[in-house]
């Protein structure tokens, strides 16, 4: 599957996202700037999560809540680009996100490779030009 995301139309992306895509894990692949981060937080937009979601890059791990049918629920988004090693993400409690059940976004998975769920959907995030970003999405199930 591919979406096509620009900064006018990413909010409809998201939605249009949730609306096709069923997951828990979800690593994000692209290059610095590649606009994981933005569309991450348009993510959690859709799914209601109020006020400025960031990357975690120094924490390494940011938690939101939410509501799903009705019950609160929980959403991690994580940044593994300063980590040293998979120790360390054990350490940090990544595995204790990705296997919670809860939804997790997962930036520079590549550093964690025997860490993260085969049951997982991969989204390679390309630039096309300054304002125009191609999601390229693969369900690993």
């Amino acid at each position: 599957m591919e979406i096509t995301v620009t900064l006018e139309n990413i909010q409809q992306c998201a939605y249009y996202f949730w609306e096709r895509v069923q997951g828990r894990v979800f690593a994000f692949h692209g290059e610095m700037g590649a606009g994981k981060t933005t569309f991450i937080a348009a993510l959690c937009a859709a799914k209601g999560i109020a006020g400025h979601v960031s990357s975690p890059t120094f924490s390494l791990i940011n938690e939101y809540t939410y509501e799903e049918e009705g019950l609160p629920a929980r959403m991690f988004h994580i940044d593994l680009y300063r980590l040293k090693d998979e120790e360390e993400a054990v350490n940090a409690g990544i595995e204790d996100c990705l296997y919670s059940g809860d939804i997790c976004f997962v930036e520079w998975p590549e550093k964690i490779p025997s860490l993260l769920p085969e049951n997982r959907i991969d989204i390679y995030l390309h630039p096309v030009n300054t304002n125009t970003r191609l999601l390229k999405i693969d369900f690993r199930r």
